[in-house]
């Protein structure tokens, strides 16, 4: 499916010019999933945000026709366009099931304005985790998305299974970073809303990540960290820290990607999918009760018989 699909643009200056090729044609999603995929693979939906902020969420997912064992929930990073899943989306495999938000602020999400506060946004974003019974959800956050799902993890006690911080984004930018948001502060009266948000955004979350931290302290689920070695956008080394100091309930699993840069759903999909399918636990073999054999309950000699 995928071959046939027009690829999105990849790489952070091509990517920046479809924001704002979309902004002068008046689209709200960039590159519509629509034309590259039929409904029954890639559709778009929409939910209600939490916290009773009325806002409208706007979101990609795979359609399945029974709920699967697994669903995989992606809080996108900055700027976040959910769009650029729809390639991994289209690969997963029917036996996973998998939704990727437009965050608030952002492409077809309300409101307008840059939502600032990550308690806020994981808040407005709790409705995603809903699973029918019997179905387990793996939260995934990106870059400025991690910190947002480890939020989203402690707020929502039993509805998540598992927690990956995917390029993880810990308010300390890499050199392509900071290139790209000194001149985005420059020119945020002149670049497209979502550009303007992502600014907004990244600049100030570093004050926030104790709301974070203190999340992953307290959540009782396995946390995996999986990061490209080549990241210069939200350096490895940044999350392997954060990893190595918070004291946490259960250890954090840290995987880097050798060659992967921040974008990892630009890369092939089957990738990241093995990436994101290492962190769903496997079904292990159910234990079974064994009688013991008769000799082994018998005394080894028995007492000869009495003559009567």
């Amino acid at each position: 499916m995928s071959s046939v699909a027009r690829k999105r643009p990849k790489g952070v200056l091509a990517m920046g010019w479809a924001a704002i090729e979309a902004a002068a044609r008046g689209r709200t999603e960039h590159a519509p999933t629509s034309a590259d995929y039929p409904e029954s693979v890639v559709r778009r939906t929409s939910f209600m945000a939490g916290g009773g902020h009325g806002w409208r969420i706007s979101a990609i997912e795979t359609p399945r026709e029974a709920p699967p064992p697994w669903k995989i929930v992606v809080i996108t990073g900055a700027p976040s366009w959910a769009e650029y899943w729809a390639e991994t989306l289209a690969e997963l495999p029917q036996d996973r099931e998998m939704i990727v938000v437009d965050r608030p602020g952002y492409a077809n999400s309300e409101p307008l304005h840059p939502v600032t506060d990550i308690r806020v946004q994981a808040e407005a974003l709790a409705p995603v985790l809903y699973a029918p019974r019997g179905q387990k959800v793996l939260l995934v956050g990106q870059s400025y998305g991690a910190a947002i799902a480890s939020i989203m993890a402690d707020q929502n006690p039993g509805k998540v299974a598992g927690l990956v911080l995917l390029s993880g984004f810990f308010g300390e930018a890499g050199p392509t970073a900071r290139w790209l948001l000194d001149l985005g502060g420059k020119a945020l009266r002149m670049i497209p809303r979502d550009l303007r948000n992502a600014v907004i955004e990244v600049t100030g979350q570093k004050p926030q990540l104790r709301h974070a931290k203190r999340a992953l302290s307290r959540v009782n689920l396995p946390i995996h960290i999986v990061h490209g070695d080549q990241d210069d956008f939200a350096p490895v080394e940044v999350a392997e820290k954060l990893a190595a100091e918070t004291v946490t309930r259960r250890p954090i699993r840290v995987v880097r990607t050798e060659g992967a840069n921040h974008f990892l759903n630009d890369g092939p999909a089957e990738v990241l999918l093995a990436a994101i399918e290492s962190c769903i636990p496997q079904r292990s073999t159910l234990w079974t009760f064994r009688w013991p054999k008769l000799p082994a309950l018998l005394p080894s000699r028995l007492p000869k018989a009495r003559a009567a």
